[in-house]
């Protein structure tokens, strides 16, 4: 398979404090990887690592086969990779159409007929409805579908959903995992972090835990979830807790 992303000894410190602690492994194209560890793992931390927002201490970020690594947030969008955000922060005094051909402009997509594209990811993600309506007005599972909208109207290879499924109800929930689906079937590489495992697991076919910064478990996801370390480190449980 197809290599989309590649890290290798990927590391970030803060002084003394060790954030992403030689971070490797390599992305395959159309693959949706699943990423699970307790708060404070480092995992929004790798997201800034790959997406631009943080550089690197040390180590590599390969991107469709080119050295990424000093490349800035905005050359990595314009690249292909985009991502959504934990809290969603639209631009509150444009409309929900608006917020997405601002995305489109400056995330140079490079659509045929950005206006189309735009009005289809809308339809896409179930906003279409409220394409007129002012962000601002959104309900929190509106916000978080515009949050996805905008992310897909950069034109995306690579997705980062950051906890996209945070706060929803479980029928919201649900649809968003279907939306999810629908736009990895397209051919979108997908990475996501999430706390609400049972619907990582429904789209993801790689799972990877990150604890201090390290890779400690990468693999199936069902099997990962079963191993006793990934359960103790991520759910408290423990080989004698459990008998």
């Amino acid at each position: 398979m197809t290599t989309l992303l590649s890290l290798s000894g990927v590391n970030k410190s803060f002084g003394a404090l060790t954030v992403a602690d030689d971070v490797t492994f390599d992305l395959p194209q159309g693959q949706a990887l699943g990423i699970i560890g307790p708060n404070g793992a480092g995992k929004s931390t790798l997201f800034n690592l790959i997406g631009g927002a943080l550089s690197v201490s040390s180590g590599t970020v390969t991107f469709q086969g080119r050295d990424i690594t000093r490349a800035k947030a905005a050359d990595r969008c314009h690249a292909g990779i985009a991502r959504s955000f934990q809290i969603p922060h639209p631009f509150i005094g444009m409309s929900v159409y608006e917020n997405l051909l601002a995305a489109a402009q400056f995330g140079n997509a490079g659509f045929a007929d950005p206006t189309q594209a735009c009005r289809d990811i809308l339809d896409r993600t179930g906003l279409l409805p409220k394409a007129n309506r002012p962000a601002s007005s959104l309900t929190l599972l509106e916000r978080k579908r515009l949050e996805l909208a905008r992310a897909l109207a950069t034109g995306p290879k690579l997705l980062l959903l950051d906890e996209i499924a945070g706060g929803l109800t479980e029928a919201e929930c649900h649809e968003l995992i279907a939306t999810i689906k629908d736009i990895h079937a397209s051919g979108v590489t997908i990475i996501w972090i999430e706390h609400i495992v049972h619907a990582l697991l429904a789209v993801v076919d790689h799972l990877m835990v990150i604890d201090f910064g390290k890779i400690v478990a990468s693999g199936d996801p069902r099997r990962v979830m079963d191993d006793p370390m990934v359960q103790e480190i991520y759910m408290g449980i423990s080989v004698d807790d459990a008998a």
